[in-house]
């Protein structure tokens, strides 16, 4: 009986306490959970004591953890700095966004932050959820409140410039990475998309630094040589260019994109040699199409024009696109019957090409430089020729002249 009595009192005052201290106190409705969890255990005490199966060992464990344990966990967490209606909607957030109910467990949290707006993991999930769904404005404002909470939390600032830069806000995005590398300038990630921003805005220079600071920490890695050649490519220092493309080819004997931007260097300097040997190494790579038409111009400038012609129609194999480009190139002009060139072009079959927005624009700029240093080469021999003829012209004039003074 005596035990009877002191459960009842003990379970009523902890109810009490947490009706009055907690749900109405703090004003928070989450604790009608916990209110029910004791309800549920004072609810079994008096049956049992109605249907007199108090002696059952199972009731009573169930009537002590419901009315009697849970309560008083809840009391000593929260004297520790634990916020129980935090992590319960928190959990129960988790629930629904793993059951698939994101709209129910945004919800709840959106109703956490509000009330507890210091709460760092219901901005972050948030923030996820936002980011999931396409909201990314509302993901940015979680993820920056997320900062504000938590310093030194790298990967959510790198997640916010990446979608700063997604919205084209480029400066905010290039502030956040500066400030993370400052902390953290090591890290790959953020070095790699603040340099993917700064050759965006043609800041090239500055990218240079990016990636060069990046090299002290990582010096294997042959992905900032390529980046700092890339680089190097869109300002002209074809040089320069060449050495951190050779420094990323030693590291890494797959690096087919860079051995395809060597031999574009190699043609400029009209190094036939050196650009058939990179051509060919880039062959496995995303621009093995590209590759297999350099080659075949090599082989005509070269004379060998059966390797010329089983080139050319490989590229087209690969790449419907050269069907064009190679009808209307006059290098291909005495073996144009010999290669296949289908007159129409319904469907290009061109495999799957992962280049990056940067390689595409050195790629253009490679191009655009040939094209130019070709044409240039053209007006330099055609101003040669017209000096040689006024030379020609004038040395005519003046025999002319001699002759005449003979007379």
């Amino acid at each position: 009986m005596i035990e009877k009595i002191l459960f009842n009192v003990v379970a009523f005052s902890l109810f009490i306490n947490i009706f009055l201290l907690k749900l109405v106190k703090k004003n928070d409705t989450t604790y009608i959970t916990i209110l029910a969890i004791e309800a549920i255990g004072i609810a079994i005490n008096f049956i049992s004591i109605l249907f007199n199966i108090w002696e059952g060992a199972f009731i009573k464990v169930i009537m002590y953890l419901f009315a009697i344990i849970v309560p008083i966990l809840v009391i000593v967490l929260e004297k520790k700095g634990i916020n129980i209606s935090n992590s319960l909607n928190l959990w129960i957030s988790k629930m629904f966004l793993s059951l698939g109910n994101a709209k129910k467990s945004k919800d709840r949290l959106i109703n956490l932050v509000t009330k507890y707006p210091n709460n760092y993991e219901a901005h972050k999930m948030l923030a996820e959820i936002y980011e999931k769904e396409g909201g990314v404005r509302k993901a940015i404002d979680e993820y920056i409140k997320v900062i504000e909470l938590k310093a030194n939390e790298y990967d959510i600032e790198y997640k916010l410039a990446f979608l700063l830069n997604d919205l084209k806000r480029q400066d905010e995005a290039s502030e956040v990475l500066k400030n993370l590398l400052s902390k953290k300038p090591e890290d790959m990630k953020a070095t790699n998309l603040l340099g993917d921003i700064l050759c965006e805005q043609q800041q090239y220079k500055e990218a240079i630094s990016v990636y060069s600071a990046s090299l002290k920490y990582n010096p294997n890695s042959y992905d900032l040589y390529y980046n700092i050649g890339l680089v190097y490519t869109m300002l002209n220092d074809f040089q320069s260019a060449k050495e951190y493309y050779d420094k990323a080819a030693e590291i890494n004997h797959e690096l087919y994109n860079g051995y395809y931007c060597l031999g574009k260097i190699s043609m400029l300097y009209r190094d036939l040699e050196l650009a058939e040997d990179y051509f060919a190494k880039s062959l496995m790579g995303d621009l093995e199409a590209d590759a297999y038409y350099e080659l075949a111009k090599i082989y005509i400038i070269n004379g060998e024009k059966d390797k010329a012609i089983t080139f050319a129609n490989k590229a087209i194999e690969l790449d419907g696109k050269y069907v064009n480009i190679i009808k209307n190139e006059p290098i291909f002009l005495m073996l144009r019957q010999y290669i296949n060139l289908p007159i129409n072009v319904l469907e290009e079959t061109k495999k799957d090409v992962k280049l990056t927005e940067k390689e595409k624009k050195v790629i253009e700029h490679l191009d655009e430089t040939y094209e130019l240093t070709k044409s240039l080469n053209v007006n330099e021999m055609k101003r040669r020729l017209l000096e040689k003829d006024k030379i020609q012209e004038f040395e005519i004039e003046t025999g002319m002249q001699d002759k005449q003074r003979d007379v």
